[in-house]
């Protein structure tokens, strides 16, 4: 199997597990506001920094997977959550630190999960695909365990949407270098653009408050027995003046149907 380019970079890797720490961190710092025990912890740290690999290494077919494989990254995502459990005050109060790695470690785990499935001899579309598992399923499965929305539904700033322009951009990088002749050292190069630009994107929405757009507001329905004037738009919550509004509107409705039936 062919070398993923990140992987052969002591730094890089040296980053990879200081992500997963810090993910381990995020995951066991959750458990600890649901006042879950040690035990929970552990696997809440553990889960979050390590279950996205899982779930790529699953789909992929490469067993075991490198969660339960490799002793440096599951030692460190188990440390973490030792290290949480004792200094979680101190950890709730570092919220840009931790979003900072956390913004890092969505690059890092996208390109690499991508990379991944490529060196797998995935298609393009597929390698995407698994490498988001590999930067969101993490959060997700913690979430979940935690009977919580998950995060990438949740947050309204930019998530999703950099870790899946980080996998499309690494696909491209992969062709490139193949097409170009580049070598381990060019599609490294291009990888680091990569990762940055996930890490740009993230980062920006979070300090900008850059959110990604929702439903159409309509103001006017087009059916075909109808075309009814809406006094709000129909995605906006409902306040006690709007409620004042359906309340006339439906006794309006109700007195015509009456009308007709007279």
């Amino acid at each position: 199997m062919e070398q993923v380019a990140l992987e052969s970079n002591a730094v890089f890797i040296g980053i990879e597990y200081l992500a997963t720490f810090f993910c381990g961190l995020s995951g066991g710092l959750a458990a600890i506001h649901k006042r879950y025990d040690l035990f929970s912890i552990l696997v809440l740290s553990w889960v979050t920094a390590l279950g996205g690999g899982i779930t790529r290494d699953l789909l992929l077919g490469a067993l075991p997977p490198v969660g339960i494989t490799d002793k440096g990254f599951v030692l460190t995502a188990l440390v973490s959550g030792i290290i949480v459990a004792i200094v979680h005050p101190e950890i709730d109060h570092l919220k840009w630190s931790m979003i900072t790695t956390d913004a890092l470690a969505l690059g890092l785990f996208a390109v690499n999960g991508t990379a991944k499935a490529l060196a797998y001899h995935s298609s393009g579309m597929t390698a995407v695909f698994l490498g988001m598992f590999t930067a969101l399923a993490g959060g997700t499965i913690r979430d979940i365990l935690l009977n919580e929305v998950p995060s990438i539904l949740r947050d309204k700033h930019l998530y999703a949407v950099p870790s899946f322009v980080g996998c499309l951009l690494t696909v491209f990088a992969a062709r490139a270098t193949d097409h170009w002749n580049l070598g381990l050292n060019g599609e490294m190069i291009l990888d680091i653009v990569v990762v940055i630009v996930v890490f740009a994107l993230r980062m920006l929405s979070v300090v900008f408050n850059i959110t990604f757009p929702g439903a159409v507001e309509r103001r006017q329905t087009h059916l075909p027995s109808q075309s009814r004037y809406l006094k709000r738009p129909i995605i906006h919550p409902e306040t006690p003046d709007d409620h004042e509004t359906d309340r006339e509107t439906d006794e309006e409705e109700q007195t015509d149907a009456d009308r007709q039936r007279a």
